[in-house]
Formats: C-alpha cells, structure tokens, sequence
C-alpha cells in the first residue's frame, strides 16, 4: 500500500474517531484526557530516542514520568477545580527538581548543561504544550472549542498536503526546514481551515455569537502555528538526522509525526479563543 493511500485511510479513519472523543464529555472529557496522555508519553519516547543519538540524556523513565505527571496533574487539578496556574507550578517544579538531581546524582558534570537543556525541551514540548488541550476541558462549550481547534489544524496540515501535491511543485524548497513543503500548500491550508473554521458559526451561531473577523483571525493564526509546529518537528528531525520520529502511525510516521503541529497550535488557540471568542 502507497504512503499516500495510507496516509488518506489515517485521515478519515483517524479525524473522525478523535473529534467522536471530543463529544463524550463525562468527567471532563475522561476519554480524551486519557489519549492525551498516551500520546505525551508516546512522542516523548520517540522524541527521547531522537535526542539521544546525538546528546546526553536523562534516562527514558525519569523523562517519560516526568512528562506523564503534566497532563494528569491537569486534569486532576481540573477535577479538583483549582486554577491552571497550578499546572504552571508544577512544570516550575519539575525544572527544578532535574537540576537539582543533576547536582546531587552526578560527580562529573562536563555534559550537565546538555544534559538538563534537552531534557527538559522533552518535557516541555510534549508535556506541557499539551495540556493547553487538556485546559480546553474547562472551557464553556467545551465540545464545540475543542472540535473548532481539531478542525483549524487537521484541515490545515491536510488541505496544505493537498494543494502541495497538486500545485505546490514550483513553489517548494522556500523553507530550508522541510523543502518538500511549498508556499501554495501553506496558502491553501490556512485558506481551507479557515473556511471550515467559519461553519461552526453557521451551524451553531449561538455558541459562536462573535464576528466572523473574529474567527477568521483566529484561525488564520491557529493555522499559522500548526504550520510552524511541523516546521519545527522537521528542524528536530533535520537535526537528529532522522526520517520520522517512528513508524506507529500508518502514512505519516511516528506519533510525534502526528501530534506536532497540535503541540504549537495549542497555546496560541487557546490564548487566541480567550481573546476573540470567549
């Protein structure tokens, strides 16, 4: 089977059965928050196995428990109905408490600093950028934001494939991060999600009562920081000296393959639907 024809069967296979998470909204999205977990811990292990041909690591359990503590203290903290801040807190503490175990657990400390710098990056890009999913739970209308923000990303990261394919071959190599990807792709993805973006006030304009501006501004940034967050991903990639992160997930490679533009587009929905929608 193709790269492409699977890739296409992960789409329509894949898309549907998340946003179908998305509406079962018991105990603040239990099914989702679940998913989310796995898949943090998921791409931390690939995005480990990555960083560790080339730099000095924490061990794999001390990072992966690291990272799997954030989006369940989220949740809990969500359960419990204490403030997101707290999530916050406890992503300081962690910091913390790798340097200050590189301290007391080591006697020679020429890699320390590489040692600490990349292991936290784990920690920080797939744990704690996903949890602004995780804080979209609390959000009034949960099931409509949530879907809103699946929607502006994986329309974007499928509608710029597309029109890349299609249109895209004069206008590739402009971005040196990931030259197979081309302005026209990039075009018509935060064209297309939009767009798509812009039915949920059609079909619920009670729950979207805004101006259309607002939720076209909205996503023309959301998609704008998926697009990045697969930029990204490539950079890591590029500079591990890796084809995919993994092999997990049919026609598109490893979880963190999957999940990257999410990792980006998160924080800045969730900041941009504070301002805009909320």
């Amino acid at each position: 089977m193709s790269k492409t024809l699977k890739r296409l069967l992960t789409f329509f296979i894949g898309v549907p059965l998340v946003l179908s998470l998305v509406y079962i909204n018991f105990m603040y999205h239990l099914p989702l928050q679940i998913v989310i977990g796995i898949f943090a811990v998921l791409g931390a292990s690939e995005f480990h196995d990555m960083l560790s041909q080339k730099y000095k690591l924490f061990s794999k359990e001390i990072v992966l428990i690291l990272v799997a503590l954030l989006p369940f203290s989220s949740y809990i903290f969500t359960l419990a109905g204490l403030s997101f801040d707290v999530t916050q807190w406890f992503f300081v503490f962690e910091i913390i408490f790798l340097m200050a175990f590189e301290c007391f657990s080591q006697k020679s400390f020429e890699q320390s600093s590489s040692k600490i710098a990349f292991s936290l990056l784990i920690v920080f890009y797939t744990g704690f950028l996903l949890t602004f999913l995780s804080r979209m739970a609390l959000l009034e209308n949960s099931r409509y934001v949530i879907s809103l923000f699946l929607v502006y990303v994986f329309m974007c990261d499928s509608f710029a494939w597309f029109f890349g394919i299609l249109f895209g071959k004069g206008t590739r190599g402009v971005v040196a991060a990931s030259p197979n990807k081309s302005v026209v792709g990039f075009a018509g993805g935060i064209v297309c999600a939009t767009g798509c973006g812009l039915l949920f006030k059609v079909f619920f304009p009670s729950i979207f009562d805004v101006p259309y501006l607002n939720l076209i501004i909205l996503g023309i940034f959301t998609s704008l920081a998926g697009i990045s967050g697969d930029l990204v991903e490539s950079v890591f990639k590029r500079s591990c000296e890796v084809k995919d992160s993994g092999n997990l997930i049919p026609g598109r490679g490893g979880v963190l393959d999957s999940i990257d533009s999410i990792l980006v587009a998160g924080p800045i929905f969730y900041i941009g639907y504070n301002f805009l929608i909320k």
